[in-house]
C-alpha cells in the first residue's frame, strides 16, 4: 500500500465527528447527490483509493495515476468544503481495499463510515440502537451531524428475546439523555421498539420512511461490516445514505 495525505480547514475538527468517506477515485465513483449537505457538520476523512493488481508495485501505480487521482480528490474536497465540512484526505494505491479502509478508520480515529448513497434534503433520520456500539459513540455521531439541523430523530431498537421492557427503557433513555447532554432538543427525538423480528430486516424495512440511517457496526471486523453482507444489504435496499458507527478501538477500550 502506498498513500499520501493532507488536511485543510481543520481548526474546528475537534468539535466535529470524523466520518470516513471511501471513494474508488479512478473508477468514476463520485460523491452522490445530497451527501455533501448530509456531512456539512462533519470532519470528512476523504479516502480516495485505487486497487491495483498483485503484480503491480504501489510506487509504479502512483507514478502512473497520481496526477489524475489527485485532480479528482481536489474536486471532491472542494465539494465537501463548499457544503461546510472540514476535510482531511488520503490517496492510497493498494492491493487490498478492505484493509486500507480498516486501517484508515483506526489511523484517523473515525467515529463512522459512510455508505454513500444519494439522498435528498435530510428531515428524518433513523438511528438503530442495538447495544453493539457504545451509546456515547452513537450519540456523538448523531448530535455532531444533526444537532444543528432541523431534523427529526427516531431511535429504533429491535429487542432480543431475552430483553425486558426495563432493559430497553434503560438503553433508549440513556441514549436520549446523552443526546440532550450534547445539546439536542428532546422534542425532536422519538423512540420506537420492535419485537420478534430479525434486526437487519427490521432496520431495512423501517428505513424506507427515512432520509438517512445511522447504525452500529455489528461485526467484530470493521471491514466485514463495511464491505460484507449486512452493510451491502442495507445500502442496496435503502435509497439514502447509511452511517456505520464503529466500535471503540480495542487499544482504547476502558478509557480515552
Amino acid at each position: 500500500m502506498l498513500g499520501t495525505s493532507h488536511s485543510k480547514g481543520t481548526s474546528n475538527m475537534e468539535d466535529r465527528p470524523a466520518i470516513l468517506v471511501p471513494i474508488r477515485v479512478l473508477e468514476r465513483e463520485s460523491v452522490p447527490e445530497g451527501v455533501p449537505d448530509l456531512l456539512a457538520n462533519a470532519h470528512v476523512v476523504l479516502l480516495g483509493y485505487h486497487i491495483i493488481p498483485e503484480q503491480t508495485a504501489p510506487g509504479q501505480a502512483q507514478m502512473q495515476f497520481e496526477e489524475r487521482a489527485t485532480n479528482r480528490l481536489d474536486e471532491y474536497e472542494a465539494i465537501f468544503e463548499a457544503a461546510g465540512a472540514t476535510v482531511e484526505r488520503r490517496l492510497v494505491f493498494t492491493h487490498d481495499g478492505q484493509k486500507t479502509i480498516d486501517r484508515t478508520i483506526y489511523e484517523h480515529d473515525c467515529l463512522a463510515v459512510l455508505v454513500p448513497n444519494a439522498t435528498g434534503v435530510v428531515e428524518d433520520v433513523l438511528v438503530a440502537v442495538r447495544g453493539t456500539v457504545g451509546v456515547d459513540r452513537l450519540a456523538r455521531v448523531v448530535a455532531g451531524m444533526f444537532g444543528a439541523m432541523d431534523v427529526s430523530i427516531t431511535l429504533y431498537h429491535v429487542a432480543e428475546s431475552e430483553e425486558t421492557d426495563e432493559d430497553i427503557a434503560t438503553l433508549l433513555d440513556g441514549m436520549v439523555e446523552r443526546l440532550g447532554e450534547l445539546g439536542m432538543d428532546a422534542s425532536m427525538i422519538e423512540t420506537r421498539v420492535e419485537r420478534n423480528q430479525d434486526p437487519l430486516d427490521a432496520i431495512v424495512d423501517a428505513a424506507e420512511a427515512f432520509d438517512a440511517v445511522v447504525m452500529g457496526e455489528t461485526d467484530p471486523s470493521l471491514t466485514t461490516f463495511v464491505f460484507g453482507m449486512p452493510a451491502d444489504q442495507v445500502a442496496d435496499r435503502f435509497l439514502g445514505s447509511v452511517l456505520v458507527v464503529q466500535r471503540e478501538r480495542p487499544e482504547r477500550e476502558g478509557g480515552k
